[in-house]
C-alpha cells in the first residue's frame, strides 16, 4: 500500500507539474508579440526640374533594395509625379532607376502625369516592373487578410470626376467588412493647411473618407519639408500621411531638401509602424515616427483572406 500510495502521489504531482507548466506555456504564447504580416515602402514625387535626373530616387531605390534583403518587404508605392509634365524624356531617364526596384512596384498617377496620357503612364508603369506586375488601368486594388489598399490616380489634375469618385465609393462600400487605405495623389483641400487649397476639391471625396472602414489616406504631392511641417496627423477617424518628394521640397519654401521615404509595416495585432527614412540613412529617423490602429470590423460569416488585385 505504501509504494501504491507514492506511485498515485508522484503521478499526482506529474499531472499538476504537467497543467502547470501547460498554463505558463499559454501564458507566454498570448504574450508573444505581434508579427509584420505586410511591409511596404513608399516613395513620393520626384518630377525634377530643370533637367530629367533622379539621383535621390535612384539612392531610394537602392535602399529599399537594402532594406528588403536585412528586413523583407512586400512590395513598394509610388504616390505620383514621377515624369515633370508627363514629357517622355523623364519618362525614359526614370524607368533604367526604377527598373533597378528588386520589388513589384505599384504607382498611382499625378497631375505632372495628367500632362500627358494615361496610355503612357501604363506604359510605362509596365516597363517599371519588367513583368513583376501588369497594369491595364490608372485604378486598382490590392487585397489582404487585414486590410485592402485602393489605389486611386487622380481623373484630371489631382482631383476626381464624377465617375472616379463613385468607382472609389464603390469599391470602399465593396470592403466594408475590411479597413482600407487609400492610396492618393493628394489629400482634400484643407488637410494640411501648409497650402489648404491644395488637393482634392470633389465633394464626394470627403463621403468617401467618413465611411468607418477607412483607415488612412497616403499622399504626396504637396513637396513638403518633414522636419518644417505636420505631415502626419489624425482628422476623425483617419490618418493622413504624407509622402516627402525625393528631387525637390516646395514647403514652406525651397530653402531645404532632404530626400526622405517611408515604410508601412502592418502587425497581426493590427497596429501599423510609419518610419520614415532619409536617403542614405541606415535606420529610421526616430522624430518622424508615427503609428495607429486598424479600426475593429465587423467581419462577415464564412469570410475568407484574400490576396488579389483588382482594376476597374
Amino acid at each position: 500500500m505504501l509504494h501504491l500510495f507514492k506511485r498515485t502521489s508522484s503521478a499526482l504531482l506529474l499531472v499538476a507539474l504537467l497543467a502547470s507548466a501547460s498554463a505558463t506555456a499559454t501564458a507566454v504564447d498570448s504574450a508573444k508579440p505581434a508579427t509584420a504580416t505586410l511591409r511596404f515602402a513608399v516613395l513620393g514625387d520626384a518630377e525634377p526640374k530643370p533637367e530629367p535626373k533622379f539621383p535621390n530616387l535612384e539612392g531610394a531605390v537602392r535602399q529599399v533594395n537594402q532594406l528588403h534583403a536585412s528586413q523583407p518587404l512586400d512590395f513598394v508605392v509610388g504616390v505620383g509625379d514621377i515624369a515633370h509634365k508627363g514629357t517622355l524624356i523623364q519618362y525614359q531617364q526614370a524607368t533604367p532607376v526604377l527598373q533597378q526596384l528588386t520589388l513589384p512596384f505599384y504607382p498611382i498617377m499625378g497631375n505632372e502625369e495628367h500632362g500627358s496620357t494615361v496610355a503612357r503612364f501604363l506604359e510605362y508603369a509596365n516597363l517599371w516592373n519588367q513583368g513583376k506586375v501588369t497594369f491595364d488601368a490608372p485604378r486598382y486594388v490590392l487585397e489582404f487578410e487585414q486590410v485592402a489598399l485602393i489605389f486611386a490616380s487622380p481623373d484630371h489634375g489631382r482631383d476626381f470626376s464624377d465617375e472616379g469618385i463613385a468607382w472609389l465609393q464603390g469599391e470602399v462600400t465593396r470592403l466594408a467588412a475590411k479597413p482600407v487605405m487609400l492610396i492618393v495623389h493628394g489629400a482634400q483641400q484643407g488637410v494640411y493647411p501648409e497650402n489648404a487649397e491644395k488637393g482634392i476639391s470633389h465633394p464626394g471625396f470627403l463621403q468617401v473618407v467618413a465611411q468607418p472602414n477607412v483607415a488612412a489616406v497616403i499622399s504626396g504631392d504637396l513637396h513638403m519639408d518633414m522636419d518644417r511641417t505636420s505631415h502626419s496627423k489624425q482628422l476623425g477617424q483617419v490618418h493622413y500621411l504624407h509622402i516627402p518628394a525625393l528631387e525637390r521640397t516646395k514647403i514652406p519654401d525651397e530653402s531645404q531638401h532632404t530626400p526622405m521615404f517611408r515604410v508601412f509595416t502592418l502587425l497581426s495585432d493590427g497596429q501599423v509602424q510609419v518610419d520614415t527614412y532619409q536617403v542614405g540613412e541606415p535606420t529610421p529617423l526616430a522624430r518622424h515616427n508615427y503609428h495607429f490602429t486598424l479600426p475593429s470590423l465587423a467581419q462577415p460569416s464564412g469570410a475568407t483572406p484574400v490576396a488579389s488585385a483588382k482594376g476597374d
